[in-house]
């Protein structure tokens, strides 16, 4: 005799709190990628105290995830969550029996947050905690990744990655940046005009690495990355809002308009991985990509060109591609040697080398690729070198290069292509 299925077993009332459970956990989730970073920035703008802030809203998520499943998920839920981080600080105060003065802070909070709790309304604070970060007091080795963790949520194993850092290194760094602000009391504002452009590098960085963590999720498929592409855009068009005189800020905003208008052309249908090179560019996204090329033609009229300027005209060099059948390349090429030489990163370099190989053949981009120092572990180094000798038809070598690529590649999509170019060399 069959046994029966866990539904007709279980109690009604089970099944309803089941789902209302279920329900929390989707609302609560929700809540978290759209608001966290910027209830985050409100609370952290009150405490001057960016630590106790995110414990205090974790605490709101924790409690959310306990009492929505059983009281039902409020209707204004970001209220709920301020009203309760408010609480949790508040609590703080009385447990800890903290100095006057920093008491006073604290019910400053509290009654503001009850406001704004009221009128469900947060202002978007997240530029104001961007420029925070990047304060002079703050080491500058943290200021990027303290970005990326309290402004755009990125955990310290993704940051380590990103800056090849152990992650316990980069986590011990991060909180020594929160102690540091909380110490020093570091005013939590915008700072003057004066004083914006010794901060402005290490904004922008953060920004390029948050939508580049949002870029490699092309499929959408890790719901820690999810919009973190838009949400990287949106800040960096508050930045050029803030500076519209200044051309990096420009020029940022362009490269990440140029790679979004790709974002359709990347996938098939079916989700396998497209190169640039063999993209559809019909499929490109034509209103984003004359918007990226106007606020280019903006940020080039100013002099020296940096490195976003130059990243972007790199990008606009490739959409050619869609008039002429294929990319400028000594176009192409040209920028690259302006880019490595005011900043030779590795993607530069790598970038630089494939651009030769298109212009000037295989033999060329690959003696630049032997040039490249500290690339053993860079997947995109391995990539273009398996290609370049494939093309040579140095078939053994080829095949290592390709098994290296396919090993460091995380993304399943990439992975399965350069898998199959492997296989095409065994044939």
């Amino acid at each position: 005799m069959l046994k029966p299925s866990r539904t007709e077993d279980e109690d009604p009332e089970t099944q309803a709190d089941e789902i209302r459970s279920a329900a929390a956990g989707r609302t609560a989730d929700l809540a978290a990628r759209a608001s966290y970073s910027r209830l985050l920035a409100f609370l952290a703008a009150r405490t001057r105290d960016v630590a106790a802030a995110e414990d205090a809203l974790g605490d709101a998520f924790r409690a959310a995830l306990e009492t929505w499943p059983r009281t039902g998920v409020p209707t204004r839920p970001e209220a709920w969550l301020l009203a309760a981080a408010r609480n949790r600080l508040a609590d703080g105060i009385r447990h800890a029996r903290v100095r006057s003065d920093a008491a006073a802070d604290l019910r400053l909070v509290a009654e503001e947050a009850g406001e704004r709790a009221a009128a469900d309304a947060f202002p978007d604070e997240r530029l104001k905690l961007l420029f925070l970060c990047a304060h002079p007091a703050i080491d500058v080795a943290a200021r990027t990744p303290l970005m990326l963790q309290t402004v755009l949520g990125l955990d310290a194993a993704r940051i380590g990655s990103a800056f090849l850092v152990a992650p316990a290194a980069m986590g011990q760094r991060l909180v020594r940046a929160k102690t540091k602000i909380r110490a020093a009391r570091i005013p939590f504002t915008v700072p003057e005009r004066a004083d914006l452009a010794p901060r402005l590098a290490a904004v922008l960085d953060a920004i390029y690495v948050a939508y580049g963590t949002g870029w490699e999720d092309a499929a959408g498929a890790d719901p820690r990355r999810r919009g973190l592409a838009d949400e990287a855009i949106w800040l960096a068009r508050l930045v050029v809002g803030l500076l519209p005189a200044e051309p990096e800020a420009q020029g940022l905003l362009s490269l990440m308009l140029f790679s979004e208008s790709r974002r359709a052309a990347r996938r098939t249908p079916d989700g396998a991985y497209v190169p640039l090179s063999e993209q559809d560019t019909a499929a490109w996204f034509r209103p984003m990509i004359d918007e990226a090329d106007w606020i280019l033609s903006a940020a080039t009229d100013r002099r020296p060109l940096g490195r976003y300027v130059l990243e972007a005209a790199i990008q606009s060099a490739h959409t050619m591609r869609r008039i002429a059948g294929h990319a400028n390349w000594p176009a192409v090429v040209q920028l690259y040697d302006r880019l490595v030489a005011i900043a030779p990163a590795m993607g530069a370099l790598v970038g630089r080398a494939a651009a030769l190989a298109e212009d000037q053949g295989p033999e060329i981009g690959l003696t630049a690729l032997d040039r490249i120092e500290a690339a053993r572990d860079y997947q995109p180094y391995w990539a273009v070198r398996a290609d370049l000798l494939t093309r040579l038809g140095r078939v053994d070598v080829a095949r290592q290069a390709y098994e290296k690529a396919i090993g460091l590649a995380e993304d399943p999509a990439v992975r399965a292509f350069l898998q199959s170019r492997r296989t095409r060399l065994d044939r």
